[in-house]
């Protein structure tokens, strides 16, 4: 590891506090991050991370404290700040503009000039330097919209370290990452480890931390309570500090007891806005008391498949069933029927972020004879449902009055999973149900799932965490190219599952 070349801290943080009405996000918070190395920031969902970050980088003003950069006070009222003292951020949903190109991207906001001719020439050249330099390679004329997210991302560090970063934030940087395309981030950041970039990882994966930092930061309910050197930690020590008491790491569960066929797709294909084929001749079928897992990487048909099913796209052909009366229905009316969905995309699909909390809690079921009074909503009632769901699943601040959102990504989830579950479906179908969750929320969420099964209910879950498909389903289904390639139970080894996922044929895998 290429040794920093000063030797004052990166950053050190002095009695940071931030408060947002009665919520205390940061309380006296310190932190030393030494130079040259990659520094993790741990905590559950809510835990004040993402804010002291944004504190860093200018987002929000602390209300106390003392940030010192290079072992000099600094002043950071905005990000343009920030940025003047070398530290650069990778949000955890891209501020990027689809329609530009990488290179537009790169340069806006930083063109440096009148004449944007003699800019576009100067960026393209350092931006090939970065580069070659860093292992960051990205079409400079690409679209950034048609880019996959694991390239956007590359773009978004392209964009720091353009503007000259000597210190790098990552919030949550693979949370819409398949596990590929995270091992892929992990080796560019080493890479900027060896150049002497200081990087800091805010995540609540463990893995990630024991993977890739040389030290780590705990944070709980806005206090900093630890800070450990990677080497001489472990993963169950880290989840017990972050939730404040033992986490169980592996999924307990019991045999599956599978009855009836509740849900039968049959000869399923979907195709998209553009006609292209997403979903091709699927079939397949849960029963009551398992769960059926789909395993592949992102973008294989997975998506749409649960998206017809619950009635959200519509079917090129093929049936779909649930307790052998076929559906053809409006989501509405699926849920009538006992159908509920946990969409993959919780801010477009499952929420809608400037409600309230009670009301997106209500949201889909607001048509219930308890939350109507003739043609009027009765809000109180909505408003005890919900407090009733975010005393049960944990969700803080527990608040149905806030604006949804203002909380975190893993509280949102659980707001939607709240909505879904607690309405005693038959069938439910859940995408990436643990996407940006922390640990302590992980087991929560798992555990109810498994409850769910236990209970009678058939699951049809999709995700791309494979250990996560692995630990939950009583089947694995492998989707390739939007054609199911093969069926496996959960003991199947890692690497005939993943030659599965890269399209080798089932006999070819086994």
């Amino acid at each position: 590891m290429k040794k920093a070349i000063t030797t004052a801290p990166a950053i050190q943080l002095s009695g940071i506090s931030k408060s947002f009405g009665p919520v205390h996000a940061n309380k006296d918070i310190d932190l030393t991050i030494e130079a040259g190395t990659i520094h993790g920031i741990i905590g559950e969902n809510g835990a004040g991370k993402s804010t002291l970050m944004s504190i860093l980088y200018g987002f929000y003003q602390a209300d106390k404290g003392i940030i010192q950069v290079g072992g000099n006070v600094a002043t950071i009222p905005d990000s343009q700040a920030a940025i003047a003292h070398g530290i650069g951020m990778v949000h955890q949903h891209f501020m990027l503009v689809d329609t530009f190109t990488v290179l537009e991207n790169i340069i806006l906001g930083a063109e440096g000039g009148g004449i944007l001719n003699s800019a576009v020439r100067k960026a393209r050249a350092e931006l090939l330097r970065l580069e070659e330099e860093y292992g960051l390679k990205v079409d400079p004329d690409a679209i950034v919209g048609e880019l996959p997210v694991g390239l956007q991302q590359r773009v978004e560090i392209l964009k720091a370290l353009y503007r000259g970063a000597d210190i790098l934030i990552l919030d949550e940087p693979t949370g819409v990452l398949t596990p590929a395309e995270a091992d892929h981030l992990f080796r560019i950041l080493r890479q900027l480890r060896e150049q002497g970039k200081t990087v800091l990882l805010i995540t609540h994966k463990l893995r990630e931390i024991m993977a890739v930092t040389d030290a780590c930061s705990v944070m709980r309910r806005g206090e900093m309570v630890a800070t450990r050197t990677t080497a001489e930690t472990s993963p169950e020590e880290l989840a017990e500090l972050m939730v404040g008491r033992r986490v169980l790491l592996q999924v307990d569960k019991e045999d599956a007891q599978p009855g009836e066929v509740r849900l039968s797709v049959d000869g399923l294909t979907v195709r998209d806005s553009r006609g292209v084929a997403m979903v091709k001749d699927v079939s397949l079928n849960v029963r009551a008391g398992e769960i059926v897992g789909i395993a592949g990487v992102a973008g294989n048909g997975q998506s749409e498949l649960l998206q017809a099913i619950a009635g959200m796209v519509p079917m090129e052909s093929g049936t779909v069933s649930m307790d052998s009366a076929v559906l053809d229905a409006n989501p509405a009316e699926l849920r009538k029927m006992g159908l509920a969905h946990v969409p993959e995309d919780r801010h477009h699909e499952g929420l809608v972020l400037p409600f309230e909390e009670n009301e997106n809690a209500a949201l889909g079921y607001h048509g219930d004879e308890k939350f109507v009074s003739g043609p009027f909503l009765q809000i109180d009632a909505m408003r005890a449902d919900a407090e009733e769901k975010i005393e049960r699943y944990d969700i803080r601040p527990p608040n149905p009055r806030l604006k949804t959102a203002n909380f975190s990504g893993g509280n949102q989830q659980k707001i939607v999973l709240a909505r879904e579950m607690e309405r005693d479906p038959g069938v439910l179908l859940i995408g990436q149900p643990t996407r940006g969750v922390d640990v302590g929320a992980i087991e929560f969420i798992h555990r109810r799932i498994i409850e769910m099964r236990d209970a009678g209910k058939a699951v049809l879950l999709v995700s791309v965490e494979l250990d996560e498909i692995r630990a939950l389903a009583d089947r694995i289904i492998v989707m390739f190219d939007g054609r199911v390639v093969g069926e496996r139970q959960p003991d199947a080894s890692e690497a005939e599952l993943g030659l599965l996922m890269a399209g080798i044929e089932d006999e070819e895998a086994a």
